[in-house]
């Protein structure tokens, strides 16, 4: 793994607005990202997790600017992403792959497997004819599925294979970076089992980046390399793998932890339970988000937002009660 950062992303921020629309009323903004700050090497995987609605998912896609942030900044290899003209942009695109959550809807029904991975080796002119056929069957084999299955249709494929098609279309382009948005969430567990493994192998084979989106810490742990958790928009904590599941700092990371089933029967557990529900990202709590359902809040927290400092290890903690250990 390489020591120099591929994607930096610093700042960055997207809200949404909703109303004020043709018959009027009032306008409000949804802080969906607000002020994150991550890096990913070459051949890494940071896995982020939290609940869902933490913005885990329009996070990968502002960095991919499938969605335009509101401000911040992304780069990739150096370049600045966010001030690519749309040429360069498409360009890039052949750098930046998603592999989408759901294998049923990100696949169009009306064309075939074939159609599907090849169609960004048309789009970027990378092959034609015989040729495009050739790396569309390399393909599908290095996915585990066969070249015969190059003209079915999606319907005629289990919800594990059609994930399988979702990564052989994203690598069809030779990517260095894919953002992994939930991609065995809707997957049986052995399945699940089968498509990770195949993304750690073809990590190691073309030395890609990802980044792992997830709500399951024992998928991203089995994953990772590192690990962000995230809470309302922000990253509240950031450490190697072993570090973070050693030794959780953040009051929100320690009972994400505890809800995670654990896996000898005999050994007691226990479980933190968070009181009342995720704040709403239209109106946010003043200072900490998580103070209104942490147990160890101070008058501080209440008031004075975190900073996301990092001490020992790499471990970056927002956390004014539990901060992050000193160097």
């Amino acid at each position: 793994m390489s020591e120099t950062p591929l994607v930096e992303v610093h700042g960055l921020r997207k809200e949404f607005t909703l109303g004020g629309g043709f018959f009027g009323g009032s306008r409000v903004r949804i802080h969906a990202v607000d002020g994150v700050d991550l890096s990913i090497r070459r051949g890494e995987t940071l896995g982020v997790v939290g609940e869902s609605g933490c913005g885990k998912s329009t996070l990968g896609r502002c960095i991919l600017r499938l969605i335009e942030p509101t401000s911040g900044s992304v780069a990739f290899d150096g370049r600045d992403v966010l001030a690519l003209p749309s040429a360069e942009l498409r360009r890039m695109r052949r750098e930046m792959q998603i592999v989408f959550q759901d294998p049923y809807a990100s696949l169009n029904p009306r064309m075939r497997v074939g159609a599907i991975v090849g169609e960004g080796i048309e789009i970027h002119d990378l092959a034609r004819g015989a040729e495009k056929r050739r790396r569309v069957d390399e393909l599908l084999t290095r996915v585990g599925l066969q070249p015969e299955h190059y003209d079915r249709y999606p319907h005629e494929f289990s919800g594990g294979q059609r994930q399988r098609i979702g990564i052989a279309r994203a690598l069809a382009v030779g990517p260095r970076f894919i953002v992994a948005d939930e991609p065995v969430s809707a997957l049986d567990i052995s399945i699940q089992a089968q498509v990770l493994n195949l993304l750690r192998e073809l990590q190691e084979e073309m030395e890609l980046a990802y980044l792992f989106i997830s709500h399951d810490l024992r998928v991203v742990e089995h994953v990772s390399h590192r690990v962000a958790v995230m809470y309302l928009g922000k990253i509240v904590e950031q450490a190697p793998r072993d570090e973070l599941y050693g030794n959780p700092r953040h009051p929100y990371t320690r009972a994400l932890l505890s809800a995670v089933p654990n896996p000898h029967p005999g050994e007691q557990k226990e479980r933190i339970r968070l009181g009342g529900d995720v704040p709403s990202p239209i109106n946010p709590p003043k200072g900490c988000a998580f103070h209104p359902r942490c147990p160890y809040a101070e008058d501080r927290c209440r008031v004075e937002v975190p900073r996301l400092e990092t001490g020992a290890g790499e471990h970056a903690v927002a956390c004014h009660v539990f901060p992050a250990s000193p160097r």
